[in-house]
């Protein structure tokens, strides 16, 4: 394995730790410390999602001009800081910054994913990716419960300042990555320019509707648990755990399938994992059903593996972060959705979304690039 991947993933491992710590507990947080509605929690959920979509294409596109190393220590550095101002944000608008500040790095993603696919050496580009989000998600499987714990006994707030501790680590060890050289195309010969790319162009529109049928009973499933199901914030910290552990082994299982069929798998199961909600009346049930959404995670390095085919090496970085802007754009527009039909009907939103969800399989099975090998 190429060095650099064993620093990468050991700084998402430390990452994956401290975020699990508080983020799936923020819709709970703005609840109970700042008293906001359902409705104003998916605004805030909402406006956090438009803070995840301005950077991606700029970050995608300086990756490919100026190299990603750079943008992976400036967005690690922007994460570190704008977890502490949440840790020390008493006041709404003070923890409301840093929240939109730690959407900012989102940016990430994109040089992120063409750093690791540049690296990966023999391995295939879903492998590669897939590599990350394990890592990732297995830091989080530790997170929520330690999170949830640690929220009980001294505050949420002090999570945020724990997760901080983790953050400066982690950024210690992406700091030790190597430079990596730009990718060039020949001037004489230019590729094929993104918008100008019709079977990418049909893939994006798949991705933005399987995200969006995914994504819609995702973020308010927190307030649910804990306000219809009346769970705690330790017992909600097992389910999250156990969904971080789904992402982990979701994202290593399909990592060596077809990305084309791993995409439609993954979609199927977080169908399951709404209905799992829906139906389900005890913790086991509840803890099986974020297990399940690991799917959802393992979506998008199968969704990159197939566009990766699609583009030229030297877009590699602005194709990434276009994706990555489409699934931010759906992150923007599905949570003060979820919110309305929450505060109308709490459960509507999961067969609802069981319904999307099985239209998208039939659309990304008829639309997706299809390929049997992808290298």
């Amino acid at each position: 394995m190429n060095r650099s991947l064993i620093f990468i993933a050991s700084a998402l491992l430390l990452w994956g730790f401290g975020e699990g710590m508080f983020f799936n507990f923020v819709p709970i947080y703005l609840d109970t410390q700042f008293d906001l509605s359902k409705s104003q929690i998916g605004l805030v959920l909402g406006i956090f999602g438009l803070s995840m979509a301005l950077t991606h294409i700029p970050a995608g596109r300086l990756a490919d001009r100026l190299g990603r190393r750079p943008l992976l220590i400036i967005a690690w550095l922007v994460g570190l800081s704008a977890t502490l101002l949440m840790g020390f944000g008493v006041a709404l608008p003070l923890f409301l910054a840093g929240l939109f500040m730690y959407g900012l790095t989102a940016f990430v993603s994109s040089p992120l994913s063409s750093y690791v696919t540049a690296a990966r050496g023999k391995w295939s580009v879903g492998t590669a990716l897939s590599l990350t989000t394990a890592a990732f998600s297995t830091g989080m499987v530790f997170g929520p419960v330690t999170g949830g714990w640690i929220g009980e006994q001294f505050g949420m707030r002090t999570s945020f300042l724990v997760a901080a501790a983790l953050f400066m680590l982690s950024t210690i060890c992406i700091s030790l990555i190597a430079a990596q050289p730009i990718d060039r195309h020949d001037p004489a010969a230019p590729p094929l320019g993104l918008l100008k790319n019709r079977r990418f162009m049909v893939f994006l529109g798949v991705l933005a509707f399987a995200v969006f049928a995914m994504y819609l009973a995702v973020p308010l499933t927190p307030n649910f648990l804990e306000s219809v199901r009346q769970l705690s914030l330790s017992q909600n910290g097992l389910i999250f755990a156990a969904g971080a552990l789904g992402n982990a082994v979701m994202a290593l299982l399909l990592s060596r399938t077809n990305p084309r069929y791993g995409f439609l798998a993954a979609q199927a199961l977080v169908a399951l994992f709404a209905l799992s909600i829906w139906k389900g009346a005890d913790l086991p049930v509840f803890a099986l059903g974020y297990f399940l959404l690991g799917g959802f995670r393992a979506a998008r390095p199968m969704a990159m593996a197939q566009a990766r085919d699609l583009v030229h090496d030297s877009q590699m970085g602005l194709t990434y972060g276009t994706m990555e802007t489409v699934n931010a754009i759906v992150f923007i527009l599905t949570p003060p959705l979820a919110g309305l039909l929450f505060d109308w009907d709490p459960a509507f939103i999961y067969p609802l979304a069981i319904g999307l969800i099985l239209a998208s399989i039939i659309v990304s099975y008829l639309f997706s690039p299809r390929k049997e090998s992808h290298a």
